[in-house]
């Protein structure tokens, strides 16, 4: 998974909140013991679906929320659209967490919004690290998970959606918003077009700003609906 850079760590005196989201209660009691045990981040709420994670987050205002896909009534990812589409929750980042590594469930938490993707059976250092990354304003995008999506949409023949504001990018930008859309690391979309790791965050970031996009994650949204995923 991607690894930001700077973290907000015990050591700066900065206290991660969260909020946990799944209808099992063991499962939410095994992510509070996990995320407890990091002296920087604290659990704030617990919600059984999506309505009341929702309310949750609205109350708490966290860095990031551990969302479950599969909850009743509301479900994770109404309940993703609905935190990220509100500004008062601007500065808030969804993790959606499933059982199932299902394509469709990848590509439609980026849709609504969540800035991560993680499996349940995910290691309690890697779960750990998955928070601080997006509290970080990184999209937390596995380069195997995206490639599988890239593969499933080539094979729908998935329509290519226009984005008007693509029209203001570069040539050169529009390559890297397709390696972007790869899950490609700065460090990778560098050796992949030829470029410094340092002129690759340049470009991402300007990419970020004309697309008025939330994070890195909404970019593989925006590469794979255009349809430059895969063809740099």
């Amino acid at each position: 998974m991607d690894r930001p850079g700077v973290a907000a760590t015990a050591g700066d005196g900065v206290m991660l909140r969260v909020v946990l989201a799944d209808d099992q209660a063991l499962v939410r009691a095994g992510f509070r013991a996990l995320l407890d045990a990091a002296e920087d981040i604290e659990v704030v709420a617990e919600a059984t679906d999506g309505a009341a994670a929702v309310a949750a987050v609205r109350d708490t205002h966290p860095d990031v929320v551990l969302m479950d896909v599969r909850m009743p009534g509301t479900d994770g990812l109404a309940a993703t659209r609905l935190i990220t589409s509100d500004p008062e929750l601007a500065s808030t980042r969804v993790v959606v967490l499933t059982t199932y590594e299902l394509d469709e469930y990848v590509f439609e938490a980026l849709r609504a919004g969540a800035s991560g993707f993680l499996t349940k059976d995910v290691d309690p250092g890697d779960l750990r690290d998955a928070v601080r990354t997006v509290a970080a304003g990184q999209a937390l995008l596995s380069p195997s998970v995206t490639r599988r999506v890239v593969n499933s949409f080539a094979r729908r023949g998935a329509p290519v959606v226009a984005h008007a504001r693509l029209g203001e990018l570069t040539d050169r930008e529009l390559e890297v918003l397709g390696a972007v859309g790869l899950g490609l690391s700065n460090d990778e979309i560098g050796e992949h077009l030829h470029m410094s790791p340092l002129t690759a965050k340049t470009h991402v970031s300007r990419i970020l700003s004309k697309l008025h996009a939330r994070d890195r994650a909404q970019l593989v949204v925006f590469a794979y609906e255009a349809g430059l995923a895969g063809r740099t």
